[in-house]
């Protein structure tokens, strides 16, 4: 009768939502080799040797002839070290040379292969870390902290997309920071700046703000060992999905009886409950096992030359400091170092862009960092502020549309929102990244293209450097927990919490039902 067919209709709309919520977390911790023990790499092995002699014609670039991994010294250098001592610089770049690759080509080609997917509408990047990341701040709690927040959003993001999520660390070489000012006054005496504790220290001596070449390999030794504990985390079973579903439930329990976080956290309860009584393990590898890539602003041009190998197995050059660099809105100028650098590696890149970029120029961009327009290559992170997005973002979106480039767009919703309060901390409004973030959302719905991903400065520790949100952080408790070496993160809750509010929006997005 009438009665049971709607009942069937109600069960089979119910399964279906299920399964299409538990193929989406399926996606979240299925392994594509990101970080997986090299046994498992056999197809993808590669032989790097130390980049020394010109690369072959399958150079990414649309010119190799003329490209070479030291090609951008002959260019203007946009934030420049000051290196004092020539030989003092050769030697600690010799030294460099001669260290192992920090990431390998297979890995490298894999994120690629997730970003090109990506780019189709058929992913979402999730890219979270420190602002900047210090020599004496290292350890093994704080490495782990940052990377178990950064696995929780995600769960969250792929439960709101039903779509994969990528998950980028700012992590194991975000050292170096560009600087307004190239030096600091305090009290009558000028120093060079503090520029990230690859170049110098951040003590106001002069002993410790001297460009010192040897930063380079400390960072470099701390980056190793900072992958082996991302490597050891990814695969050993830290991140199990029934794990991270625990801590989120830890999360949600601090917010108010009926919220909609409590809602979200029920029905990805109810979506992994549902996998397990199909018959799904949730105890398998799949679950257990997650990829993860690192990036960080190409900045320090020495170090990255430096890190530069050919892969013997394509012939191309891969910088292998990381699996993704970015040039940031300081370095990004056309005739520069830092494009000249960039347009000749493998790896996939992204630029910064802010309101000052015109739609001509981020087209200019595009044409030498991705000259073949291969999808997965290139990602345009947008950093402007709510206001000036919704005025400046769409003429780029439609520019690029025109002229049919393929490209990823991730909103940068914190460092257009950086303000200092009266008391001198510099901070952010959580209710300002949320607005840009919606911002971001808006346009892409007018426009009809696809938000493709987010990347916010974040540690998983209770710091108290941006106000507002569910933290309740307040300009009056800022001095309470203030640790940052440079700008203001967003601490854990304050992530996770933004984590929710992109999932929700995404769901509306990908016409799933809104959490009631």
């Amino acid at each position: 009768d009438d009665r049971n067919r709607l009942l069937y209709h109600k069960l089979t709309l119910f399964v279906n939502m299920k399964l299409s919520i538990a193929a989406s977390l399926l996606c979240l911790s299925a392994p594509t080799y990101g970080f997986a023990p090299q046994a498992s790499l056999a197809r993808q092995a590669t032989s790097l040797s130390v980049a020394s002699s010109s690369p072959p014609s399958t150079s990414t670039s649309s010119d190799s002839s003329d490209w070479a991994p030291s090609s951008w010294s002959r260019k203007n250098v946009a934030q420049p070290p000051n290196y004092e001592d020539e030989e003092e610089l050769k030697r600690a770049i010799e030294k460099l040379e001669g260290c192992s690759p920090l990431v390998f080509a297979g890995e490298v080609r894999t994120l690629h292969e997730q970003l090109a997917r990506a780019c189709s509408g058929q992913g979402f990047v999730l890219m979270g870390g420190d602002c900047a990341e210090a020599f004496n701040e290292f350890n093994v709690d704080h490495v782990r902290d940052t990377f178990r927040v950064i696995l929780q959003m995600a769960l969250v993001l792929t439960f709101g997309s039903a779509m994969p999520v990528i998950k980028i660390g700012r992590m194991a070489g975000q050292f170096a920071k560009p600087r307004s000012e190239p030096d600091e006054v305090r009290d009558g005496v000028t120093l060079p700046s503090y520029r990230g504790d690859n170049i110098n220290r951040e003590d106001f001596t002069p002993e410790a703000r001297r460009h010192n070449p040897f930063n380079m390999v400390e960072a470099y030794h701390q980056s190793a060992q900072t992958l082996n504990i991302l490597r050891a985390f990814s695969t050993g079973g830290y991140a199990d999905i029934s794990r991270l579903h625990a801590w989120n439930l830890d999360f949600v329990e601090q917010t108010e009886e009926g919220s909609r976080y409590r809602q979200f956290a029920t029905k990805v309860d109810e979506s992994l409950r549902f996998m397990k009584a199909i018959g799904v393990d949730t105890s398998s590898p799949a679950f257990t096992k997650t990829d993860f890539y690192t990036a960080h602003e190409c900045l320090l041009l020495p170090y990255e030359q430096a890190l530069t190998r050919m892969d013997s197995t394509t012939g191309r050059w891969y910088d292998c400091s990381a699996h993704m660099l970015w040039v940031g809105e300081r370095t990004r100028q056309l005739d520069g170092a830092h494009l000249e650098f960039t347009r000749g590696i493998g790896n996939p890149l992204a630029v910064k862009v802010s309101d000052k970029c015109t739609p001509e120029e981020l087209i200019q961009i595009i044409e030498t960092m991705n000259p073949q327009n291969i999808p997965g290559r290139l990602s345009i992170i947008v950093r402007m502020g709510a206001e000036k997005l919704r005025k400046n973002f769409p003429g780029l979106i439609r520019a690029v549309q025109r002229e049919g480039k393929s490209v990823l767009w991730i909103s940068d919703p914190v460092h257009g929102n950086t303000r200092k309060t009266e008391n001198g901390y510099k901070t952010r409004d959580f209710d300002n990244i949320r607005a840009e973030l919606r911002a971001f959302f808006d346009v892409h719905d007018e426009m009809g293209s696809h938000p493709g991903g987010v990347h916010v400065e974040m540690t998983g520790e209770d710091v108290t450097e941006c106000v507002g949100g569910m933290s309740d952080v307040t300009e009056k408790t800022l001095a309470d927990r203030y640790q940052t070496y440079c700008d203001p993160r967003l601490n854990g809750a304050q992530a996770l919490e933004l984590a929710f509010l992109i999932a929700e929006r995404m769901r509306v997005r990908t016409g799933l039902p809104p959490i009631e």
